[in-house]
């Protein structure tokens, strides 16, 4: 059994059953749009290619979800005072708003599902997996 592959079709699973556990008008938003603006969230302003770093993904494609993000009304941006050749983006109103709901509705179903289908043992397996698929995703390899 090929480990990579089966995690990967694990996480492509329960990425598409997450997706399903949002209200219809939620589900507007890509896995990848609504990374993005939980990043911009999290890290307070920031620059496309910073995004694109951190997500690993290449500028253009960033810069692509950025305008999808703008477009929703869910980011803005404006110049940095200290460099005026960068651009700082941050969540608007709306976007603080949405991604508020939305983790709510999946955290609730995968929360009900993890007591429900999964004895103490393996909700610390997971956990661990969890801090272990964090470390991949944050590797330089």
């Amino acid at each position: 059994m090929d480990t990579a592959a089966e995690l990967m079709k694990a996480m492509t699973r329960l990425r598409a059953r997450l997706r399903t556990e949002s209200a219809p008008t939620e589900m507007l938003w890509t896995w990848s749009q609504l990374t993005t603006l939980g990043r911009i969230i999290e890290q307070g302003p920031t620059t496309t290619s910073a995004l694109a770093q951190a997500e690993h993904v290449r500028r253009q494609s960033m810069a692509e979800t950025v305008a999808a993000l703008r477009a929703g009304d869910l980011i803005d941006s404006e110049r940095d005072s200290s460099d005026a050749r960068k651009t700082l983006i941050t969540a608007t109103a709306k976007g603080r708003s949405l991604l508020q709901n939305i983790p709510a509705a999946r955290e609730a179903w995968l929360s009900v599902a993890i007591q429900a289908l999964l004895d103490p043992a393996e909700q610390q397996l997971l956990l661990k997996t969890a801090a272990i698929m964090n470390r991949l995703a944050d590797s330089e390899v």
